[in-house]
């Protein structure tokens, strides 16, 4: 008889998600930031009570969130640098996001797969604040894992073309203190990210105005990042933003493109659960490795390599030829 627990496994996954997000949000991981607890201590230090507290951690226990040993509950390496409240980057706020407002959205999904359209989304004042908090936090959580993975010593100008964070750049300038670079996006855009910077950083990394779409790039550098853009932006749209990226570096200069994409024969999943995401919420795209790396032929740029970066996009790097 067939064991059914891979089915199952992703037919409840639903409830583990759920789970995650409570134990965050009502303070389990933080709670544990004392030290390691029992169902009633856990309880107590939450201020829940003992019943959901045991669920909610034997669920995290389960998840492999949480470890279980002599009676007591600890938080993993993982909850402990990002749910805890600890010195690590704090992940609840990208948690809260998907709880509140990207969760709720998934029950038009069916429909959005049936119709390849999204479903309807409401962004206004109201919600603005936690859906930019909740982006840019996982944003932050992709620079910081980017800069693990590539090596920002090899360059001393970077471009961050129409992208959605700035912590790619201080990411890569905390990790390489003679790195200078630029961030180059849009007139609206560029308000929103205005005075985010202080002290040495803002030395280093200078906000410019224009769109990549339609006005000349300002500067010349060694290294272009295109982080976040191309889910947002139509085929053409995007060589034309690899055209604009060619055109401001010399030959052997680096392009590196993060985002989500399909790979048929990849092990993982977050490419395509992503792509679901990207859709249901907005319409925007994840597109096959393949095509991007085709774009990259017809605009300059010589295909060098794919990487995965753990929880994160990926980065397709290239080289200007």
């Amino acid at each position: 008889m067939t064991d059914p627990t891979p089915l199952v496994n992703v037919a409840t996954g639903f409830m583990a998600a759920k789970q995650l997000f409570a134990a965050s949000e009502l303070g389990v991981f933080a709670a544990l930031a004392a030290g390691p607890a029992t169902s009633a201590e856990l309880a107590e230090r939450a201020g829940l009570p003992e019943r959901t507290a045991r669920i909610l951690a034997d669920a995290m226990v389960g998840l492999e969130l949480l470890a279980f040993a002599d009676g007591k509950y600890t938080n993993t390496a993982v909850t402990a640098e990002y749910l805890s409240g600890g010195d690590g980057l704090d992940l609840r706020p990208w948690l809260g996001f998907w709880n509140g407002m990207s969760y709720p959205h998934w029950l038009h999904y069916t429909e959005s797969m049936r119709t390849a359209q999204p479903g309807p989304f409401q962004l206004d004042e109201s919600n603005m604040g936690e859906f930019m908090n909740g982006v840019q936090t996982y944003n932050s959580l992709h620079a910081q894992q980017l800069a693990e993975h590539y090596d920002w010593r090899l360059h001393k100008n970077v471009l961050d073309l129409g992208g959605l964070a700035i912590s790619f750049l201080t990411e890569a300038a905390a990790r390489n203190p003679e790195l200078t670079g630029a961030f180059v996006t849009t007139p609206d855009f560029i308000k929103m990210l205005e005075g985010s910077l202080t002290g040495e950083l803002a030395d280093r990394i200078k906000f410019q105005a224009a769109d990549p779409l339609t006005d000349e790039i300002p500067g010349h550098y060694d290294a272009v990042l295109l982080e976040h853009v191309l889910h947002r932006f139509t085929p053409e749209q995007n060589k034309t933003f690899f055209t604009a990226a060619r055109k401001v570096v010399d030959p052997g200069a680096r392009l590196l493109v993060v985002d989500f994409l399909l790979l048929a024969d990849d092990a993982r999943r977050i490419d395509p659960i992503l792509a679901g995401e990207y859709l249901v919420i907005d319409g925007t795209v994840v597109y096959p490795e393949a095509e991007v790396v085709s774009w990259l032929g017809e605009t300059g740029w010589k295909f060098l390599e794919t990487r995965p970066i753990p929880g994160s996009p990926r980065v397709v790097i290239a080289e200007a030829v």
